[in-house]
């Protein structure tokens, strides 16, 4: 962990496999488990493998957890309660090519979202960088196609994945008001304890509507994983990337989503990939290489 932690973007680009790998999921198990469900049972076992390095640092920071109260509410209601709530959602509506497009924004909505709040601009090379980037994106979800891109249209799942993509903004930015000398474990063990409290009435009510699990080896492995690996591991990694490089700088890697999300559907999907996926993936690179170009001396 101290070796990953010593590179951000290494932490950065795990975190942005890891998410891919839940969007995918999200899509393909949404017949079996229900979205909230599936929110819940991810942060519950998130929280089961968070709680043995948080609760050692428990009783000595407890003073300084308890006064910073209000962002970790607003933290763990934006990142855990609301996010992926709302994206689990929207899979259950819009094509992945939509929801890909969409979540995609994420960085220019923390990047204005951080202009507006705080005041942070990004250099020439940086915001350059941003716009490459995005044509990359834009480029894969509409298949190098001006017709496709201009062909997409909003239905409710959609609206639901813009809600996420402000939500996941806020929570990006709003990470700069965490405890200072709290352990990050414990500050994310804290966080996901408040959105546990807000998913669970919401859970409650999804099951009195009839919708339950549908148990078998694919959901409960698609549930373990998305609490492990995107749950867990995603949101230590992200934490502390966002420390390290900042939000605007952070964010850009969620670009890398679409770029992995084609080469696990090419893995474990057999879909080939095209010209046009090759052309965003190069673009991508490309304006992540631009962002986090350090400039001379």
């Amino acid at each position: 962990m101290k070796r990953l932690s010593a590179n951000p973007y290494l932490l950065l680009t795990l975190t942005a496999l890891f998410w891919a790998g839940n969007m995918v999921l999200g899509r393909g198990i949404r017949a079996d488990v229900p979205p909230i469900a599936l929110a819940f049972w991810r942060w519950t076992i998130a929280l089961a493998l968070v709680l043995p390095f948080a609760l050692p640092h428990l009783r000595e920071q407890w003073p300084r957890l308890r006064a910073a109260w209000r962002p970790l509410l607003l933290l763990g209601a934006l990142g855990v309660g609301a996010y992926n709530t709302f994206a689990y959602i929207a899979l259950q509506y819009t094509t992945a090519t939509n929801a890909t497009l969409i979540n995609s924004f994420i960085p220019i909505a923390t990047i204005a979202l951080a202009f507006l709040l705080f005041g942070k601009r990004l250099s020439t090379l940086e915001a350059g960088g941003v716009v490459v980037s995005l044509a990359g994106v834009i480029t894969i979800v509409s298949r190098g196609s001006l017709d496709t891109l201009l062909g997409l249209s909003l239905n409710a799942g959609d609206l639901w994945m813009l809600a996420a993509v402000l939500v996941w903004g806020l929570y990006t930015v709003g990470l700069q008001w965490r405890p200072q000398g709290v352990d990050p474990m414990l500050i994310l063990a804290a966080m996901t304890v408040t959105g546990l409290a807000i998913l669970a009435p919401i859970y409650a009510w999804e099951l009195s509507t009839g919708r339950h699990i549908e148990l078998s080896f694919g959901a409960l492995s698609g549930i373990l994983y998305t609490g492990i690996f995107p749950g867990f591991l995603g949101y230590v990694f992200y934490n502390a990337g966002v420390a390290a490089v900042g939000p605007g700088r952070a964010s850009l890697f969620i670009h890398l989503m679409p770029v992995f999300g084609i080469i696990l559907a090419a893995i474990f999907l057999g879909e080939r990939p095209f010209a046009y996926h090759f052309v965003g993936i190069g673009l991508v690179f490309i304006g992540i290489a631009l962002t986090t170009r350090r400039p001379a001396a």
